[in-house]
Order: structure tokens, then sequence, then C-alpha cells
């Protein structure tokens, strides 16, 4: 990324954000992956698109649970861009799509500003309105897709068809309700540059900064700002700190190829019956160290919380200013060590698991062993 020049009459783009509209995974069988999140995490496949609805080199399954909406996308042949895409990086996240009021005023906004076009505006249609999108490159190959369905009351989009998959797979429903946060991992001094592209560019704000010392152990470190919106699109950006060994960010940086997403955090109202219920139905999660809650209760001492349960399902727990919070975090879920999820319930607080950071990275660091990259 370069340095830009700022027009300070162009409105900022975070002015006309309405909150997160999908989060786009390119994947190498996207059949196989929605099937994954069905059985796995609950979602049910609303839509689909292919060479059946005149998408000749990919296929794309629209899954939703609450408002968090997921396109999963594979290509089928090897000029897709979707296959070079994969092949260069493996699954992952290729689009984080934001609801806008106004496709051409907000990516004029982010132009003027200093943002690159990767997708000019288009228009499609069908016999339920008219859809608007349009793209803007972030770190490394991640878009921001910018989307305005104030005239469009189809399914997802046009081109895309209902799908004869079953519902949501038999098991427990999970309770997933919200994108909590989106996590963004970038190279080793590139962070203050794309938090000034967030704040400058997009109009952005700063909600929180970790320094190397607050988020570290024994071999590694990083550090991560996180910026928002000012309401509902919240995004921590990482970058590896020196360290005696790998981090986990250059990990990620190394097998990814480059920038991208790391985790996405989904939000529960009952993280307890959440966990449970994705346990069942097979997910796995990192292990917390034999003395956390030992520790915790310590940190926490007037919290009420059951703690008993808590232990059971390896669910973390912090307390801030606001409130206190219960994180868990899933073993990656692609097949390189890139992409894992975060599950969270808010209950009044707004960090991001500051008390957790060591217990987490230490459970991160003893994956990397058994993998030989620590």
């Amino acid at each position: 990324m370069t340095q830009v020049l700022v027009a300070p009459d162009a409105a900022p783009l975070a002015g006309r954000l309405d909150g997160w509209d999908h989060l786009e995974w390119w994947v190498g069988n996207a059949r196989s992956t929605a099937h994954f999140l069905m059985s796995g995490f609950g979602f049910e496949c609303t839509a689909y698109a292919g060479p059946e609805t005149g998408l000749p080199d990919r296929a794309s399954y629209v899954l939703a649970q609450g408002d968090i909406r997921f396109v999963v996308t594979a290509g089928l042949g090897p000029s897709s861009p979707v296959a070079a895409h994969v092949l260069a990086h493996g699954d992952g996240l290729r689009h984080l799509a934001w609801r806008v009021d106004d496709v051409a005023a907000a990516l004029d906004g982010a132009t003027r500003r200093g943002a690159r076009t990767v997708q000019a505006p288009e228009t499609s249609a069908d016999d339920d309105g008219v859809l608007v999108t349009a793209a803007i490159a972030t770190y490394g190959a991640t878009r921001h897709l910018l989307v305005d369905r104030a005239r469009y009351d189809g399914t997802f989009a046009p081109g895309y068809v209902g799908t004869d998959l079953p519902a949501t797979p038999l098991g427990p429903p999970t309770g997933l309700t919200t994108i909590d946060h989106v996590v963004g991992n970038v190279e080793q001094g590139a962070l203050d540059t794309w938090v000034r592209f967030y704040q400058d560019v997009l109009g952005f704000r700063e909600l929180r900064h970790f320094d190397a010392e607050q988020i570290s152990t024994e071999y590694s470190a990083l550090r991560s700002t996180v910026v928002w919106d000012g309401d509902r699109v919240v995004m921590p950006i990482n970058e590896p700190a020196p360290g005696r060994r790998t981090s986990q960010i250059q990990e990620y940086l190394d097998t990814y190829g480059g920038p991208g997403v790391q985790h996405i955090a989904l939000a529960t109202a009952d993280i307890v019956a959440t966990v449970s219920a994705l346990r069942e139905r097979g997910i796995r999660f990192l292990a917390a160290p034999a003395t956390y809650y030992e520790d915790a209760q310590r940190r926490c001492p007037d919290l009420d919380v059951p703690w008993d349960e808590l232990a059971r399902l390896g669910i973390l727990v912090d307390i801030d200013a606001g409130g206190h919070l219960l994180q868990v975090f899933t073993e990656n879920v692609t097949d390189r060590p890139t992409v894992f999820l975060e599950i969270i319930q808010r209950c009044g607080a707004s960090g991001f698991g500051e008390g957790n950071f060591k217990a987490l990275f230490e459970a991160i660091e003893r994956e990397q062993a058994r993998r030989g990259h620590l």
C-alpha cells in the first residue's frame, strides 16, 4: 500500500455504512464447505448460483443464521479467478461486504480520499428488483464489497435461486446471531499504515490499541489496533512483533501467502448453550491451560457466572469497566493454519478479552508446535 493524499472535502465512506451485508469465502469445494458450516455451525442454505443460473465459472451457496450471512464460492475451472486465489492462499475470506445507502456516493467518497477501486459500480436486476455493488481494495487480496439492496427484495441477488439442499441439518440450534468483529493480519511494520487507511481514507475511528507488551508470551508477540465505524462494523488488525520464535501472525502470513482475514467473531446471547450445541455437532475448540479457571476466578472474584460449565466447555472469561464477556475459539477450520472462528457473548463489556490474551496465544502456540511452525 502506498501513501495517499486525502481530499478533505470528500465525505468518508464510514458515514454511509449500515452494517455487514455478508462475508464471502473463496474455497476449493463450495458444496463441502457449505455443508461443513451448515452441519457444524447450524447455518441454513438459502440460495445458490452457478452454471444453471448463468454463472459459468463458479458455484456459490448463500448461508444464513440470525443476522449473519456467508457466501461460499468455488471456481469451476483453472481459469477461474476463484481457483487462482485458492491456489495461492487456500480457503479464506475474499469479500468483506458492507451495506451502504448509495454505492456510487460511497465509492466516490472513498476513492477521492485515496481508496483503490477494484470493481466499478455494477447494477444487476431481475423480477425482484435492482441490486448495486462496487468494491475497493484493502489488505492483501481482500476486498470490501459495497452493497445497496434498498431496491432489491429477492433472496440474495440476481442470478441466485432457491436450492434443493436440505435446510439446517439435524442437530441442536446454535443460537448465533450477529457478526461481532472480523480480524485481519498484515505484515510486520504495516499495521500503522492500514490503521491510517481506515481512519483517513474510510473515516473509521480507533477503538482499542494493544502493544506487543500486552499481547505476548515467552516465545512470540503481536501488535493490534481495533478500528470501527462507530456503530456495528468492528475490525481489529494485527501485525507480528519480534519474538524468540515465529508468532501466530507470521505463521498465518507465511501459510496464507500474505495478509488476510484471520478470524471471524460470531455473537450469541447464551454462549453455554451455543458451545454445547457446537461441540455436539463436532466442532473442536482450543483448550485453555489447566490453571486457567483458578486464575480467572481470582481475576474476576465477584463475577456471577457458571464457572463449572465454563470450565467443562473451555469458555474464557474477561471483565472491563462495562461488564464482562465470555469467548471461545475454534481450531483452524481450513486445511492451512489460517482461518478460525470465535464465539463471543458480551454482557456489557466492549473489550476483546485482554485478560485472556496470554491463555489464548499459548493455546495457539501449542498447535503451532504440533505443526512444527513455532
